[in-house]
């Protein structure tokens, strides 16, 4: 892969980071523990609230899971492994990268 498709991946990659970034703080206030106190809010509507902080939490664990993907990608992009397979070292068709940038393996070793 030449340098400037490098570039392009490592531009798109840094970009993704950043938008998860300002996602995670957002959602991490989205996230705080919900009252019990029975008196201000109703049993449904606390209800709604807890299941609205786990659906948050799930977005968090799925946004950190990424962020570790981006890194990764990121680090193969220095080293020069970036868009070869982990499992049988050929190189990863460059459509399968432009459609996430993270992949680690090719199309037939994903299969497997």
């Amino acid at each position: 892969m030449d340098s400037p498709q490098l570039e392009q991946f490592k531009q798109t990659l840094l970009a993704m980071q950043s938008e998860l970034a300002t996602l995670a703080e957002t959602a991490q206030r989205a996230g705080r523990p919900v009252q019990l106190d029975q008196t201000s809010v109703g049993r449904l509507s606390r209800m709604e609230a807890i299941q609205a902080q786990q659906i948050a939490q799930d977005a968090q664990r799925r946004r950190h899971l990424l962020i570790d993907a981006i890194d990764g990608a990121l680090r193969r992009i220095e080293s020069g492994d970036f868009g070869y397979c982990f499992v049988c070292d050929e190189e990863i068709d460059a459509r399968r990268l432009h459609a996430d940038p993270t992949i680690t393996r090719c199309i037939q070793c994903a299969g497997k």
